[in-house]
Protein backbone atom coordinates (compact mmCIF):
# COMPACT_ATOMS: atom_id res chain seq x y z
CA UNK A 1 0.00 0.00 0.00
CA UNK A 2 1.39 3.42 -0.97
CA UNK A 3 1.59 6.46 1.26
CA UNK A 4 -1.02 8.14 -0.91
CA UNK A 5 -3.36 5.29 -0.04
CA UNK A 6 -2.60 5.76 3.64
CA UNK A 7 -3.50 9.43 3.42
CA UNK A 8 -6.61 9.21 1.28
CA UNK A 9 -9.57 8.45 3.62
CA UNK A 10 -11.45 6.76 0.79
CA UNK A 11 -8.76 4.09 0.48
CA UNK A 12 -7.62 3.99 4.12
CA UNK A 13 -11.04 2.97 5.46
CA UNK A 14 -11.98 0.09 3.23
CA UNK A 15 -15.05 -0.93 5.25
CA UNK A 16 -17.35 1.90 6.19
CA UNK A 17 -17.80 1.96 9.97
CA UNK A 18 -21.25 2.70 11.22
CA UNK A 19 -22.56 5.29 13.65
CA UNK A 20 -20.22 6.97 16.11
CA UNK A 21 -17.23 4.84 15.06
CA UNK A 22 -17.42 6.22 11.54
CA UNK A 23 -17.61 9.79 12.82
CA UNK A 24 -14.65 9.20 15.15
CA UNK A 25 -12.46 7.76 12.37
CA UNK A 26 -13.45 10.56 10.00
CA UNK A 27 -12.61 13.25 12.56
CA UNK A 28 -9.27 11.68 13.46
CA UNK A 29 -8.24 11.41 9.80
CA UNK A 30 -9.24 15.02 9.24
CA UNK A 31 -7.35 16.17 12.34
CA UNK A 32 -4.15 14.33 11.47
CA UNK A 33 -4.27 15.40 7.82
CA UNK A 34 -4.68 19.07 8.74
CA UNK A 35 -2.70 19.27 12.00
CA UNK A 36 0.23 16.97 11.23
CA UNK A 37 2.71 19.81 11.94
CA UNK A 38 1.67 19.70 15.61
CA UNK A 39 2.53 15.97 15.76
CA UNK A 40 -0.31 15.38 18.25
CA UNK A 41 0.04 12.52 20.71
CA UNK A 42 -2.53 9.75 21.05
CA UNK A 43 -3.59 11.27 24.36
CA UNK A 44 -4.25 14.66 22.78
CA UNK A 45 -6.15 13.13 19.88
CA UNK A 46 -8.27 11.11 22.30
CA UNK A 47 -8.98 14.18 24.40
CA UNK A 48 -10.25 16.09 21.37
CA UNK A 49 -12.41 13.13 20.34
CA UNK A 50 -13.80 12.76 23.86
CA UNK A 51 -12.60 9.16 24.15
CA UNK A 52 -10.03 7.22 26.11
CA UNK A 53 -6.69 6.65 24.32
CA UNK A 54 -7.18 2.88 24.55
CA UNK A 55 -10.64 2.94 22.95
CA UNK A 56 -9.58 5.39 20.26
CA UNK A 57 -6.56 3.27 19.36
CA UNK A 58 -8.75 0.17 19.10
CA UNK A 59 -11.50 1.79 16.99
CA UNK A 60 -9.16 3.62 14.62
CA UNK A 61 -6.89 0.62 14.08
CA UNK A 62 -9.84 -1.68 13.45
CA UNK A 63 -11.33 0.50 10.73
CA UNK A 64 -8.28 2.23 9.26
CA UNK A 65 -5.97 -0.76 9.31
CA UNK A 66 -3.19 1.14 11.11
CA UNK A 67 -2.84 3.07 14.37
CA UNK A 68 -3.30 6.86 14.66
CA UNK A 69 0.47 7.19 15.17
CA UNK A 70 1.22 5.14 12.06
CA UNK A 71 -1.28 7.20 10.06
CA UNK A 72 0.35 10.41 11.33
CA UNK A 73 3.76 9.08 10.32
CA UNK A 74 2.46 8.24 6.85
CA UNK A 75 1.05 11.75 6.44
CA UNK A 76 4.26 13.35 7.71
CA UNK A 77 6.46 11.16 5.54
CA UNK A 78 4.42 12.01 2.46
CA UNK A 79 4.88 15.72 3.15
CA UNK A 80 8.58 15.13 3.87
CA UNK A 81 9.07 13.62 0.44
CA UNK A 82 7.38 16.62 -1.16
CA UNK A 83 9.44 19.17 0.81
CA UNK A 84 12.77 17.43 0.31
CA UNK A 85 12.11 16.36 -3.26
CA UNK A 86 9.79 18.61 -5.24
CA UNK A 87 10.34 21.73 -3.09
CA UNK A 88 14.06 20.93 -2.57
CA UNK A 89 14.12 22.31 0.98
CA UNK A 90 17.25 21.79 3.12
CA UNK A 91 16.92 19.03 5.72
CA UNK A 92 16.67 21.37 8.73
CA UNK A 93 14.04 23.60 7.11
CA UNK A 94 11.99 20.58 6.09
CA UNK A 95 12.17 19.19 9.63
CA UNK A 96 10.88 22.42 11.15
CA UNK A 97 8.18 22.77 8.51
CA UNK A 98 6.95 19.29 9.39
CA UNK A 99 6.73 20.13 13.09
CA UNK A 100 9.68 17.91 13.99
CA UNK A 101 12.37 18.96 16.47
CA UNK A 102 15.17 18.84 13.91
CA UNK A 103 16.86 16.68 11.28
CA UNK A 104 17.61 13.97 13.81
CA UNK A 105 13.90 13.48 14.46
CA UNK A 106 13.27 13.39 10.73
CA UNK A 107 15.89 10.66 10.53
CA UNK A 108 13.97 8.70 13.17
CA UNK A 109 10.90 8.91 10.93
CA UNK A 110 12.85 7.31 8.09
CA UNK A 111 13.69 4.21 10.14
CA UNK A 112 11.28 1.31 9.87
CA UNK A 113 11.50 -2.12 11.40
CA UNK A 114 10.21 -5.65 11.36
CA UNK A 115 10.59 -8.44 13.89
CA UNK A 116 11.63 -11.99 13.16
CA UNK A 117 9.23 -14.64 14.42
CA UNK A 118 9.81 -16.29 17.82
CA UNK A 119 10.62 -19.49 15.94
CA UNK A 120 13.39 -17.80 13.98
CA UNK A 121 14.83 -16.38 17.20
CA UNK A 122 14.69 -19.75 18.95
CA UNK A 123 16.60 -21.28 16.05
CA UNK A 124 19.56 -19.13 17.26
CA UNK A 125 20.21 -17.87 13.75
CA UNK A 126 20.14 -21.24 11.97
CA UNK A 127 19.65 -20.71 8.25
CA UNK A 128 20.45 -17.00 8.56
CA UNK A 129 23.38 -15.34 6.77
CA UNK A 130 24.71 -12.25 8.54
CA UNK A 131 27.15 -10.05 6.67
CA UNK A 132 29.36 -7.82 8.78
CA UNK A 133 32.09 -5.21 8.60
CA UNK A 134 33.85 -2.55 10.67
CA UNK A 135 33.48 1.13 9.81
CA UNK A 136 34.48 4.50 11.23
CA UNK A 137 31.81 6.32 13.24
CA UNK A 138 31.52 9.31 15.58
CA UNK A 139 31.63 6.81 18.45
CA UNK A 140 34.64 4.67 17.55
CA UNK A 141 34.79 1.54 15.43
CA UNK A 142 31.31 0.41 14.42
CA UNK A 143 30.51 -3.22 13.73
CA UNK A 144 27.64 -3.27 11.23
CA UNK A 145 25.73 -6.55 10.76
CA UNK A 146 23.06 -7.02 8.10
CA UNK A 147 20.77 -9.71 6.72
CA UNK A 148 18.87 -9.74 3.44
CA UNK A 149 16.01 -8.16 5.42
CA UNK A 150 17.92 -5.20 6.83
CA UNK A 151 20.21 -4.00 9.60
CA UNK A 152 20.39 -6.66 12.33
CA UNK A 153 23.29 -5.50 14.49
CA UNK A 154 25.28 -2.39 15.34
CA UNK A 155 27.99 -2.45 17.99
CA UNK A 156 30.98 -0.31 18.94
CA UNK A 157 34.55 -0.89 20.04
CA UNK A 158 37.95 0.74 20.21
CA UNK A 159 40.88 -0.20 17.97
CA UNK A 160 42.21 -3.63 18.90
CA UNK A 161 38.90 -4.79 20.40
CA UNK A 162 37.29 -5.90 17.14
CA UNK A 163 37.47 -9.64 17.83
CA UNK A 164 35.88 -9.34 21.27
CA UNK A 165 33.18 -7.08 19.86
CA UNK A 166 32.33 -9.56 17.12
CA UNK A 167 32.28 -12.49 19.56
CA UNK A 168 29.90 -10.59 21.84
CA UNK A 169 27.46 -10.05 18.98
CA UNK A 170 27.84 -13.43 17.29
CA UNK A 171 26.99 -15.36 20.46
CA UNK A 172 23.48 -13.91 20.25
CA UNK A 173 22.85 -15.95 17.09
CA UNK A 174 25.51 -18.70 17.29
CA UNK A 175 24.01 -20.87 14.55
CA UNK A 176 24.07 -18.14 11.90
CA UNK A 177 26.45 -18.08 8.94
CA UNK A 178 28.75 -15.05 9.23
CA UNK A 179 30.36 -13.45 6.17
CA UNK A 180 32.79 -10.53 6.35
CA UNK A 181 31.58 -8.14 3.64
CA UNK A 182 32.63 -4.50 3.84
CA UNK A 183 31.08 -3.68 0.48
CA UNK A 184 27.63 -4.80 1.68
CA UNK A 185 27.77 -3.09 5.08
CA UNK A 186 29.33 0.22 3.99
CA UNK A 187 26.08 1.74 2.67
CA UNK A 188 24.42 1.09 6.03
CA UNK A 189 27.24 2.78 7.92
CA UNK A 190 26.97 5.77 5.62
CA UNK A 191 23.23 6.16 6.11
CA UNK A 192 23.40 5.76 9.86
CA UNK A 193 26.15 8.24 10.65
CA UNK A 194 26.04 10.76 7.79
CA UNK A 195 22.99 13.09 7.90
CA UNK A 196 23.62 13.90 4.26
CA UNK A 197 22.71 10.32 3.38
CA UNK A 198 19.51 10.07 5.41
CA UNK A 199 17.13 8.68 2.82
CA UNK A 200 13.71 10.23 2.39
CA UNK A 201 12.31 7.70 -0.07
CA UNK A 202 13.34 4.37 1.46
CA UNK A 203 13.41 4.17 5.26
CA UNK A 204 16.39 2.40 6.78
CA UNK A 205 15.08 -1.11 7.37
CA UNK A 206 15.89 -2.72 10.69
CA UNK A 207 15.22 -6.35 11.57
CA UNK A 208 14.86 -7.18 15.27
CA UNK A 209 15.90 -10.66 16.39
CA UNK A 210 14.98 -11.44 20.00
CA UNK A 211 12.43 -12.88 22.39
CA UNK A 212 8.86 -11.61 22.51
CA UNK A 213 9.62 -9.52 25.61
CA UNK A 214 12.83 -8.11 24.16
CA UNK A 215 11.04 -7.15 20.95
CA UNK A 216 8.41 -5.22 22.89
CA UNK A 217 11.11 -3.32 24.77
CA UNK A 218 13.13 -2.57 21.64
CA UNK A 219 10.05 -1.40 19.76
CA UNK A 220 9.30 0.93 22.66
CA UNK A 221 12.85 2.30 22.44
CA UNK A 222 12.17 3.22 18.81
CA UNK A 223 9.33 5.46 20.02
CA UNK A 224 11.60 7.67 22.17
CA UNK A 225 12.04 10.96 20.29
CA UNK A 226 15.48 12.40 19.68
CA UNK A 227 16.42 14.76 22.52
CA UNK A 228 14.28 12.86 25.03
CA UNK A 229 15.14 10.26 27.64
CA UNK A 230 12.96 7.85 29.60
CA UNK A 231 13.51 5.54 32.55
CA UNK A 232 13.33 1.77 32.58
CA UNK A 233 10.18 2.04 34.70
CA UNK A 234 8.61 4.30 32.06
CA UNK A 235 9.26 1.65 29.42
CA UNK A 236 7.92 -1.08 31.70
CA UNK A 237 4.68 0.85 32.14
CA UNK A 238 4.40 1.60 28.43
CA UNK A 239 4.57 -2.10 27.52
CA UNK A 240 2.02 -3.01 30.19
CA UNK A 241 4.52 -4.57 32.62
CA UNK A 242 4.89 -1.89 35.34
CA UNK A 243 6.72 -4.20 37.76
CA UNK A 244 9.25 -5.42 35.21
CA UNK A 245 11.77 -2.57 35.37
CA UNK A 246 14.68 -4.92 36.05
CA UNK A 247 13.74 -7.18 33.13
CA UNK A 248 13.37 -4.10 30.92
CA UNK A 249 16.87 -3.01 31.90
CA UNK A 250 18.21 -6.40 30.91
CA UNK A 251 16.41 -6.25 27.55
CA UNK A 252 17.73 -2.74 26.92
CA UNK A 253 21.23 -4.04 27.60
CA UNK A 254 20.70 -6.82 25.06
CA UNK A 255 19.59 -4.46 22.27
CA UNK A 256 21.63 -5.62 19.27
CA UNK A 257 21.20 -2.45 17.21
CA UNK A 258 22.81 0.24 19.30
CA UNK A 259 22.19 3.91 18.47
CA UNK A 260 19.62 3.24 15.72
CA UNK A 261 17.37 1.52 18.28
CA UNK A 262 18.15 4.21 20.86
CA UNK A 263 18.87 2.30 24.06
CA UNK A 264 21.18 5.19 25.01
CA UNK A 265 18.03 7.25 25.69
CA UNK A 266 17.00 4.90 28.51
CA UNK A 267 18.02 5.96 32.03
CA UNK A 268 17.91 4.54 35.53
CA UNK A 269 15.06 5.34 37.93
CA UNK A 270 16.90 8.34 39.38
CA UNK A 271 17.62 9.72 35.92
CA UNK A 272 21.26 8.60 36.11
CA UNK A 273 22.89 7.37 32.91
CA UNK A 274 23.53 3.96 34.57
CA UNK A 275 25.35 1.30 32.58
CA UNK A 276 25.67 0.99 28.85
CA UNK A 277 26.80 -2.12 27.02
CA UNK A 278 29.31 -0.20 24.92
CA UNK A 279 30.50 2.12 27.70
CA UNK A 280 29.15 5.22 29.42
CA UNK A 281 31.52 7.45 27.49
CA UNK A 282 29.82 6.40 24.26
CA UNK A 283 26.40 6.88 25.80
CA UNK A 284 27.30 10.47 26.73
CA UNK A 285 28.78 11.01 23.27
CA UNK A 286 25.62 9.76 21.56
CA UNK A 287 23.36 11.99 23.62
CA UNK A 288 25.62 14.97 22.93
CA UNK A 289 25.81 14.17 19.20
CA UNK A 290 22.02 14.00 19.00
CA UNK A 291 21.66 17.27 20.92
CA UNK A 292 23.84 18.94 18.30
CA UNK A 293 21.87 17.44 15.41
CA UNK A 294 18.48 18.27 16.91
Amino acid sequence: MTLAQHIDPSTTVDITPEGSDYETVRRVIEMLTLDYRDQPSLELIAERMGQSPTLLQKVFTRWAGLSPKAFLQAVTLDHAKRLLGHDNLPLLEASLELGLSGPGRLHDLFVTHEAMSPGEWKARGAGLTIRHGYHASPFGRALVMITDRGLAGLAFCDAGEEEACFDDMAKRWPAANYVYDLEATAPYAGRIFDPGQWCRDQPLRVVLIGSDFQLRVWEQLLRIPLGRAVTYSDIASDIGQPTASRAVGAAVGRNPISFVVPCHRALGKSGALTGYHWGLTRKRAMLGWEAGKG
